[in-house]
């Protein structure tokens, strides 16, 4: 057999075949044909040419013999902090033991990739989508309705789709309680001594400064004054807040939030360029969670949202196809200090060489 023989079909092959457009093969391909009224008799030409040349091994063509993809999307802003990679392995585990196939990809904290990136996941006839940490989930939401596609907001809420979140507010309120007791073990403390890093404008940022001062206020009455530097998820910008408050103090706060795992980071890149004098007596709280920071040489105590929860409540909602948008609450687990709480990893099946295997 010649490699040519042995090369599966491509679109454009199936197009020349057919003698339609790469278009209207797609559309036979991922099920859209009558929303763009192709006859039947072009769209079966065309499944039959796909299925003579082995188009079918492809996901899209599952979709020509029933109504289902078995592809399930997850949207993510980034990949690269712990939280987001475990949702995304979660996801995954989650999505397969359904019967399903995860198509996991990101759309940068930017809207317009976003709708971009979702309206490549419905050309490709995904069952279902989950819209995580999307910068503009409204604007995703209305992709996916244009195109019939059930889909589930996931950590930050939308108006229009349901959406399953932390209790950020609670959360923060544990945390900040646990920061500030741990923090007057070691001599008297006052409200100014307790500072806020980190986050934006979002709905889990105002939840989060919500609790945040809920918490201060329970322990010290009213709180007023400036004790908060908003910075965005980014650790370079944080990290220049922590420098500021540096300068203009002399020393950083006793006791501190930070509002997430990237703004963290920024707090270790300004402990980069100090000694260990500058950081010796703080208490840390951090709503998010990575095993290594709990091993810092200062306390950290940090919250872990329930993932696993989160996304099987969002496949609950889809099963359910309820029609009035609601915001379900999945409460996040405090983490104490020099603690290392098991995950996905430890799920995974791994086996070990014996000397003997060479």
């Amino acid at each position: 057999m010649t490699e040519k023989e042995q090369r599966k079909a491509t679109i454009y092959d199936l197009s020349v075949k057919s003698g339609a457009s790469a278009s209207t093969v797609s559309a036979v391909l991922n099920g859209t044909w009558r929303k763009r009224r192709i006859s039947e008799e072009t769209a079966n030409r065309i499944i039959l040419l796909a299925q003579e040349h082995k188009y079918t091994a492809n996901q899209q063509a599952r979709a020509l013999r029933s109504s289902r993809s078995g592809l399930a999307g997850l949207l993510l802003p980034i990949y690269d902090t712990r939280f987001f990679s475990t949702m995304a392995q979660t996801f995954e585990a989650q999505a397969r033991k359904r019967g399903l196939m995860p198509v996991v990809v990101a759309g940068r904290r930017d809207p317009e990739e976003e709708r971009r990136t979702v309206e490549s996941l419905v050309a490709y006839s995904i069952d279902l989508l989950f819209i995580a940490g999307a910068t503009d989930p409204d604007g995703v939401h209305k992709v996916c309705a244009r195109a019939s596609l059930p889909h589930v907001n996931i950590d930050l809420p939308g108006k229009l789709a349901s959406s399953v979140i932390s209790d950020n507010r609670q959360g923060a309120k544990a945390l900040t309680l646990a920061i500030i007791r741990h923090a007057q073990q070691a001599g008297p403390l006052t409200a100014d001594d307790v500072y806020m890093f980190g986050g934006r404008d979002d709905h889990a940022s105002r939840e989060r400064i919500i609790g945040f001062h809920a918490a201060k206020a329970e322990i010290f009455g009213t709180c007023l004054g400036d004790d908060m530097e908003s910075t965005g998820y980014s650790p370079s910008i944080t990290a220049l807040a922590f420098e500021r408050f540096y300068e203009r103090h002399g020393r950083l706060p006793r006791c501190f939030f930070i509002n997430s795992s990237v703004n963290f980071e920024g707090l270790l890149r300004f402990m980069s360029k100090h000694d260990g004098e500058v950081f010796g007596d703080i208490v840390v709280g951090c709503f998010d969670y990575d095993p290594f920071g709990s091993f810092l040489p200062f306390p950290v105590y940090m919250i872990r949202p329930n993932i696993s929860e989160m996304l099987e409540k969002g496949f609950e909602l889809l099963d359910s196809a309820e029609d009035a948008p609601r915001i379900v609450l999945i409460e996040p687990q405090l983490v104490l200090p020099r603690t290392a709480l098991e995950g996905p990893l430890d799920e995974l099946k791994d086996s070990v060489a014996s000397p003997e295997d060479g």
